[in-house]
């Protein structure tokens, strides 16, 4: 364990990391505040975090479930939050009944949604070359396998066009692809209706990436259409289970590669 809190310190603000993963979010974060000696991070492993949250003020949530009956033990926490965008890992009305506020990092403003976006890329293209193959083709010293294919001339389903989803399609445009997309509601860039037919009316940047929209009704239409799909939805109430074992079998039937940018709760097979 890095560190506990000294509870005799009352000056001091307590900052939380559960468990060791990502180290890069608590090294960055101690480093930041290396000239704030009123402020101190620990890293404590998972499996202690019950024991120990009660001694701290603020709550870095990465890999674990912060239920509510860690929740409730800690009695001077003033804000949770998680690390990455989405709130999955957190009983969000458990920390409002104990009164503690909880901060959702935003996607777009941070550079998640383009990192993520990158890595969805990347994804794609080792997918569609055959990296883990070409690999052992090398390793063998065999020229000329496996033939790979292009994204060019493809058509890639992005399911959920938030912000990872709006940043991934201008990545994908110079490629040559068809992109279509499901969105629960298009009314924050459109006033159109999520008809298919409505992409004739052209409403900016949004309308530009998108060849043809749809609602959730349209998913499983539009996962039989692809050669790609790519799962980039943020994971709720609404969305837990949506890529279960019946939209893997429907798209992975027709869909060559499927691609989850998406938080394994999400993921049912």
């Amino acid at each position: 364990m890095e560190g506990m809190a000294r509870s005799s310190d009352k000056n001091i603000t307590r900052v939380l990391f559960c468990g060791p993963h990502f180290p890069a979010s608590h090294n960055y974060t101690k480093e930041y505040l290396q000239n704030y000696p009123s402020i101190q991070v620990d890293v404590v492993p998972i499996s202690d975090v019950p024991d120990v949250i009660a001694n701290y003020h603020l709550c870095v949530v990465k890999t674990m479930r912060l239920d509510s009956n860690c929740i409730s033990r800690a009695n001077q926490m003033k804000l949770i939050m998680q690390f990455g965008v989405g709130l999955e890992g957190v009983d969000i009305n458990a920390a409002t009944r104990c009164g503690i506020k909880v901060a959702r990092i935003p996607g777009d403003v941070t550079g998640n949604a383009a990192s993520c976006a990158e890595l969805t890329i990347y994804l794609m293209l080792g997918l569609l070359r055959k990296q883990n193959e070409m690999r052992m083709a090398i390793e063998q010293k065999k020229l000329g396998v496996p033939t790979g294919e292009t994204l060019l001339g493809k058509t890639v389903f992005i399911l959920g066009f938030g912000n990872i989803g709006v940043e991934l399609a201008k990545r994908l445009r110079p490629f040559g692809v068809k992109i279509i997309a499901t969105k629960r509601s298009w009314a924050s860039h459109s006033q159109v209706s999520c008809q298919s037919s409505a992409l004739a009316v052209k409403n900016g940047i949004i309308d530009d990436l998108v060849d043809e929209k749809g609602c959730h009704e349209d998913i499983f239409e539009f996962a039989s259409k692809a050669d790609v799909v790519v799962c980039c939805l943020s994971l709720n109430k609404q969305t837990v289970k949506l890529c279960s074992s019946s939209l893997s079998s429907k798209s992975m039937f027709f869909a060559t590669y499927v691609v989850f940018m998406f938080q394994g709760h999400g993921v049912s097979f």
